[in-house]
């Protein structure tokens, strides 16, 4: 099979979208198919990638130049057509996305979109309104689309009650190979908390939406060392805002894995999660979670088995939360165990295969259509 891969981000870019489109175009290509990646041109080189690359001229998004938005270009379109695609995958289509989508009915190619991204909840974040214009958008974009793939329930729900047609189920994998609890470094820890602190951590990005601050009332908690993973425009506001912190930078591969791993307790902040990754990546590194009951997290997190769900926004729940579990080490492991053998058989082999199975259903649907 063909596969053009169109997506608003690629690697070197550390995200969400950018991860799941790698991990897809790996997987295609282990199991034999052609793919082909289409994505932004980026400030730096590229990275390693599994299949070729086909990059669009871009513009660094204002304000938040780690974002760079694709600028209209011939190559998208030149792209599908010399590749010869039989499905077109359109990863959290927004701008280059949409050019993708038209390119693809003009060809008469079947589409699949996958939605990644509450852009309705960015509208709120940034511009304190505007959600409306957020759900025309995404209901024009994937009701264009022959099939959608959400990959939580809660966003099933959202799509499916904002009027998108054609909805499936399509969660994301995690690497338990790179994620294990196995390499929880006590000399790491030594750095991260020299008096013995029980360490909790947030990963990601820094970002408005993110909502970062609210572990401010848990720096203030005795015998807790917050530890912030990431980067982005909310940076320098959320050094002022977490007193005491420890703020890291991004990291990524073995050296985010080993922090992962050596961390007592993973919070998650944000409450406009469609999946929520790093929550999959903590359960894998056999640490307790806490995190919104909101989004993505309800499809992930076992509230009293696996980890914690408190009110998102809620600083003190998460406040709370916290203090629960830096004070019962027994509880934290027996949460941190249960995560791992819950995520143990979520591979990306696995959700691979299930994508590849949405792709021949549209294949078989489009033909049926046409005879």
């Amino acid at each position: 099979m063909r596969v053009v891969i169109v997506t608003e981000s690629f690697p070197p870019d550390v995200n969400g979208v950018a991860h799941c489109a790698l991990q897809t175009a790996r997987h295609l290509a282990d199991r034999g198919h052609a793919p082909l990646v289409i994505a932004p041109a980026v400030a730096g080189p590229d990275t390693d990638a599994p299949c070729p690359v086909v990059r669009v001229p871009s513009l660094p998004l204002p304000g938040y130049p780690q974002v760079r938005v694709a600028l209209p270009s011939r190559r998208l379109a030149a792209a599908l057509t010399a590749h010869r695609a039989d499905v077109v995958h359109l990863a959290s289509p927004f701008v280059l996305g949409v050019r993708g989508m038209g390119a693809a009915a003009r060809l008469g190619l079947p589409a699949v979109a996958v939605y990644q991204t509450d852009l309705a909840g960015y509208a709120r974040t940034y511009m304190g309104a505007g959600e409306n214009t957020a759900w025309r958008r995404i209901r024009t974009v994937h009701t264009a689309a022959d099939r959608t793939l959400a990959p939580s329930t809660a966003a099933l729900r959202d799509l499916e009650e904002h009027g998108v047609p054609r909805v499936r189920l399509w969660p994301r994998g995690v690497d338990t190979e790179r994620f294990r609890p196995e390499l929880r470094d006590e000399a790491l820890r030594r750095q991260i908390a020299p008096n013995g602190e029980t360490i909790v951590g947030y990963v990601g990005r820094l970002a408005p939406e993110k909502c970062v601050e609210l572990l401010a009332g848990a720096c203030g908690l005795p015998g807790v060392r917050v530890v912030v993973v990431g980067d982005g425009p909310s940076g320098p506001p959320l050094r002022e805002a977490l007193p005491g912190a420890l703020f890291m930078g991004r990291r990524t591969g073995a050296d985010l894995a080993r922090i992962f791993a050596s961390l007592d307790v993973f919070a998650h902040t944000g409450p406009y999660e469609t999946f929520c990754q790093t929550v999959q990546e903590a359960m894998a590194s056999g640490v307790p979670v806490i995190a919104p009951a909101a989004g993505g997290p309800l499809d992930l997190v076992d509230h009293g088995r696996t980890g914690l769900l408190v009110p998102p926004r809620d600083t003190e729940a998460m406040t709370r939360a916290v203090a629960a579990l830096a004070t019962e080490p027994a509880r934290r492991e027996a949460y941190g165990s249960s995560g791992r053998a819950t995520v143990e058989g979520r591979t990306w082999a696995a959700v691979g295969d299930q994508l590849i199975g949405h792709y021949d259903e549209v294949l078989r649907l489009r033909t049926a259509v046409a005879a």
